[in-house]
């Protein structure tokens, strides 16, 4: 019976590891080419400080009813976060750093989405795989195999040579690009994505509370964070309004923004940050595809080398040759992949 309990466990959470990953990949794709076209099109701008904050209000609102879902009551729910946020305030602090730096990164996701053409964004941000590994290294101690070493050079390579190629779409000669300004947000936003990735990783597999109890805790502490960066925008609030420039479709793209979110937390329980990245790499096919329709995207033969070569890391470093049981312990005894491997 024991051993029954344990293969179930083991393919549920199989299978919402792949679910997550898939899930994550498309809503990658699709939030990328969402921000192009919010951040290009003609008529009044939003203001992204104020989409991100929404974002984390959405994002908070739908991790309090997940927990409520886990709980199965009103009063287990209450008491619950009580427990874990009030109670223990030094926990909840935990949270500050990634909290912050989420934010900031998902303004300089916007920033560099209005400075390059979506396919090229989606190229580009995959270099937080590189941030990623670095940091796993560092901070994790992870090991990583002499192919896994060769991926992440040729993922720099293949963005190298993206953004050499100069891509452009039907929104570049409408609107004022500055292709460094988004080359450099979009690095901003990949070492801030690296380094809370891991931050908030270590918190989640470190600690025995629900995952969606630390989005709780990590939204509630965003949400200061988010009013501070409105601040910058603080004129153009004052004239025109907080929710200047929205319509459903940027209601749509913060609700879409704030699962992703969720599906990063759902990723990181399941999977792990690495893995993370990788997939959502696959977003570049879609985004290359559908940018083609909807912004007359330009794909030349250098675009496409850097592209496929920027894929062609994902399996490289997905091959995992298997480890000498004798020598090498991989898994716990519940199945459980270590850290430290």
């Amino acid at each position: 019976m024991a051993s029954k309990t344990l293969r179930l466990t083991q393919r549920r959470g199989h299978f919402l590891k792949v679910v997550s990953l898939v899930t994550l990949t498309l809503q990658n794709a699709v939030l990328g080419l969402s921000m192009r076209y919010a951040t290009t099109r003609p008529g009044d701008r939003f203001l992204s400080s104020t989409a991100v904050f929404c974002a984390e209000l959405v994002k908070l609102s739908a991790s309090l009813f997940l927990v409520y879902k886990e709980e199965g009551s009103a009063k287990r729910w209450i008491t619950v976060l009580h427990n874990n946020i009030i109670r223990q305030p030094m926990d909840t602090l935990k949270v500050c750093v990634p909290s912050l730096l989420y934010i900031i990164q998902n303004n300089l996701l916007y920033l560099s989405a209005s400075h390059l053409d979506a396919a090229t964004y989606q190229v580009t941000y995959q270099l937080k795989i590189l941030t990623t590994a670095m940091f796993a290294v560092t901070m994790l101690k992870r090991t990583l195999i002499a192919p896994q070493w060769a991926a992440l050079l040729l993922l720099a390579l293949g963005v190298a040579l993206v953004q050499l190629t100069g891509a452009t779409d039907s929104a570049t000669t409408s609107t004022e690009q500055n292709r460094f300004i988004g080359f450099s947000a979009a690095i901003g936003a990949c070492l801030l994505s690296g380094f809370a990735g891991i931050y908030f990783e270590m918190i989640l597999k470190g600690s025995d509370i629900s995952v969606w109890m630390r989005n709780v805790q990590l939204s509630f502490m965003s949400l200061p964070f988010g009013l501070i960066t409105c601040l910058k925008d603080w004129r153009a609030i004052q004239m025109k309004g907080f929710f200047q420039g929205y319509d459903w479709f940027i209601f749509y793209l913060v609700v879409l923004q704030a699962g992703g979110g969720l599906m990063v937390a759902m990723v990181v329980k399941y999977a792990d940050n690495i893995l993370k990245g990788f997939a959502t790499s696959l977003a570049i096919i879609i985004s290359c595809m559908v940018s083609v329709y909807l912004f007359d995207f330009l794909i030349t033969l250098q675009f496409v080398a850097g592209a496929s070569m920027v894929i062609a890391s994902v399996f490289l470093y997905s091959y995992n040759p298997a480890p000498n049981v004798t020598k090498t312990k991989t898994t716990d005894a519940a199945g459980n992949k270590l850290l430290n491997v």
